[in-house]
């Protein structure tokens, strides 16, 4: 399983309830992402920052998203450039389901 973890530095802050508008309009393009678990928004205590927290089940999947028609539409609907970094994820713990899963 692979997590990335996007992050975008916003040219002015948002308060939580602009950024939960803007997450809203943006959440169901990744309703049944082939490859994709979960993705959480985030954003920080300052409202500078943005982002999202991907689970994904390959990085073949993952890059299959983070391709630069994507770039081009977060440029659009942030105003930034995007940060992505992929990371290997072997264990996860779902609190959810109740399982612990491994990706071997």
């Amino acid at each position: 399983m692979i997590t990335v973890i996007t992050t975008f530095q916003l040219p002015k802050p948002l308060t939580r309830e602009e950024a939960r508008n803007l997450f809203l309009s943006t959440a169901p393009k990744y309703q049944g992402v082939a490859g994709l678990f979960r993705k959480s928004y985030y954003l920080s205590q300052d409202g500078n920052t943005v982002g999202g927290i991907y689970l994904w089940n390959s990085r073949a999947e993952a890059e299959g998203m983070f391709t630069e028609s994507w770039r081009a539409f977060v440029r659009e609907k942030y105003r930034t450039n995007p940060s992505v970094t992929y990371f290997e994820s072997p264990v996860v713990v779902d609190n959810v389901t109740n399982e612990i899963l491994s990706d071997q």
